[in-house]
């Protein structure tokens, strides 16, 4: 903007709405993803029934749950040795007072690494996000739960069910999944998987009316047990109402209200707004938009991509005229 400032001084810049709301998004993200616990869904079945053969069944203390640490024959996965090592290395050496750029010599890291492993306040927060992340087998576990119950242990057979029900992953999944229970008549109804992020976010950012019941409960669910994200909720609906409405005189207190709010990133965008604060309280004002600008300069792209970018700029002004 500072280009367009300099060039016309006297034009009024109105910010792009399409790319307040992106920015937006991409600031509720990272919120959603620093609060990713309050993802998890809480399940009270009850614990598997061990099958003693040929002696009566009895309820086990505690359902086996291979943890989360080990491959699908019990032996630790090489990543997760990986990071404790390197992570007690790292602290070592930090305790030591050495500096960031010294442990990324030492260790031969790159320096974010280092960085990253410095600033956690444990291994297992490192591995947090690894072991967050939804696996293809996820949708169809309920259904291998209720399988087992009903006497089906073979692999090979319930692979071959759930894949004409439409999973794509392999026959090791299958078999990584009935590893932990074997030995076992009953097993507990797995709970239900944690949304995405990105579900998350689109779900706050989507108007309630438009959210389908199942959706409301969940995001219900999830900020029931998140009282920061229920702050970050309200300053996201009331954004979109005053970029709905025009309501571009509500931009200072709605900005003062993300810069006290309990996400950094909100407030971080807040930040940001008041660096063009005459473009976007405009944006949030007028009904003047660069959506037709944008679209003209997604069409050039386009092009170009179109040409591989082996074209000189002769062939890319008749390929623009020619298509205007």
């Amino acid at each position: 903007m500072d280009g367009a400032r300099e060039g016309a001084p006297e034009a009024t810049q109105v910010a792009d709405r399409f790319h307040l709301w992106q920015n937006l998004a991409t600031a509720l993200e990272k919120t959603i993803r620093a609060h990713r616990s309050c993802l998890q869904e809480v399940s009270g079945q009850d614990a598997p029934i061990k099958d003693d053969i040929g002696s009566r069944t009895e309820p086990a203390q505690e359902p086996v749950q291979r943890p989360k640490t080990l491959d699908s024959y019990g032996n630790e996965q090489p990543m997760v040795a990986r990071t404790h090592q390197r992570y007690a290395q790292v602290q070592e050496l930090r305790a030591k007072s050495l500096s960031l750029n010294a442990i990324s010599r030492e260790l031969g890291l790159a320096f974010r690494t280092v960085r990253k492993y410095a600033n956690a306040t444990s291994a297992d927060e490192l591995l947090a996000p690894t072991f967050a992340r939804s696996s293809k087998l996820d949708e169809f576990k309920p259904y291998l739960t209720r399988r087992w119950n009903e006497g089906c242990s073979n692999a090979a057979q319930l692979y071959a069910e759930i894949k004409a029900l439409g999973f794509t992953g392999s026959r090791r999944a299958v078999q990584g999944w009935l590893q932990p229970v074997r030995g076992y008549q009953q097993v507990q109804q797995e709970p239900c998987p944690p949304p995405k992020t990105r579900h998350v976010t689109g779900w706050l950012m989507t108007h309630p009316d438009r959210l389908d019941a199942a959706e409301k409960a969940r995001l219900g669910q999830i900020l029931a047990r998140c009282p920061e994200l229920v702050d970050t909720a309200g300053l996201v609906r009331s954004f979109a109402t005053m970029m709905t409405n025009r309501d571009g005189h509500l931009l200072d207190d709605w900005i003062a209200a993300a810069e006290a709010g309990a996400s950094p990133y909100l407030a971080g965008f807040a930040t940001g707004l008041r660096r063009d604060h005459a473009a976007v309280q405009a944006g949030l004002t007028l009904t003047h938009s660069s959506g037709a600008v944008e679209g003209t300069v997604n069409k050039i792209k386009f092009l170009k991509r179109q040409m591989f970018g082996r074209a000189n700029f002769d062939l890319l002004r008749v390929r623009v005229l020619r298509y205007s």
